[in-house]
């Protein structure tokens, strides 16, 4: 016995939830309308379009019962683990392997789970990405272990403000300011030897380079909002780290010269 045909509602929330959830996690504009847009086709909603920024998600649905859905996107931020998860269940559906309902209550699923690595790790991992930065910058051995201080401090004060007061380019210029702060105690103690690597290691971790590359990518596959949207806020994060290097830099050449 032949299934029904799924109407139209069910199309659009099989859709707007899947393109909610890769925009959410970091995924770019184009394979988001790439994504929504075939699994509206595998549903046999061949004439569906989608227009996708990153504070919106608008898709509709032409034919015999129109349809037209907006949904709102207020944070993002970057699992890939999700975006992953979302195109294996876009494939199946294309497969013909998965009915509306089911693919609702998979992605669902995937947009409720929180598993994410726990914050003592990503503060390590940050860490041991600093130090090694700095030897990658040609830095010397024997500040590793400043670099390694201060990159997790840097994360961890990040992570810290963002959850007091959640601007994310305040946290970032607060977390960059301290990294310079740690770095310069460092080399004023006689503990760390080159300020500029250990600084420069140290933000490799907050530097925005997921959206520098989906503003990049956007802007090729002619999103140009999207693109330009993306590039301002990178634009801003490196702003809000500049400055608050810029200006422990400031103090320090002050108190040198002094």
């Amino acid at each position: 016995m032949s299934q029904p045909a799924p109407s139209n509602e069910n199309i659009a929330q099989v859709c707007l939830l899947a393109g909610k959830i890769m925009l959410e996690s970091g995924g770019e504009t184009y394979r988001v309308e790439s994504t929504m847009n075939h699994v509206a086709s595998a549903f046999g909603a061949d004439h569906s379009h989608s227009y996708v920024t990153p504070t919106g998600i608008i898709f509709a649905i032409d034919g015999s019962s129109p349809i037209t859905r907006l949904i709102r996107i207020s944070t993002r931020s970057t699992d890939l683990r999700k975006v992953t998860l979302v195109n294996a269940i876009s494939r199946r559906i294309s497969q013909g392997e998965l009915r509306p309902d089911e693919a609702i209550r998979e992605l669902t699923a995937v947009d409720q789970n929180q598993t994410r690595y726990p914050v003592w790790f990503q503060i390590l991992a940050a860490a041991l990405a600093s130090g090694c930065f700095l030897i990658m910058f040609k830095g010397l051995w024997a500040d590793f272990a400043p670099a390694f201080v201060t990159g997790g401090a840097g994360l961890l004060a990040l992570t810290y403000f963002h959850r007091l007061l959640p601007i994310k380019f305040f946290a970032e210029f607060l977390a960059s300011l301290l990294i310079g702060a740690v770095a310069y105690l460092f080399v004023r103690t006689g503990l760390g030897h080159e300020l500029n690597t250990i600084i420069i290691g140290s933000v490799m971790p907050l530097v925005p380079g997921l959206l520098i590359t989906n503003a990049v990518r956007d802007l090729m596959a002619g999103h140009f909002v999207s693109g330009v949207s993306k590039g301002a806020e990178a634009f801003l994060t490196a702003f809000a780290i500049g400055a608050g290097i810029a200006l422990v830099l400031s103090l320090y050449a002050g108190g040198y010269a002094a």
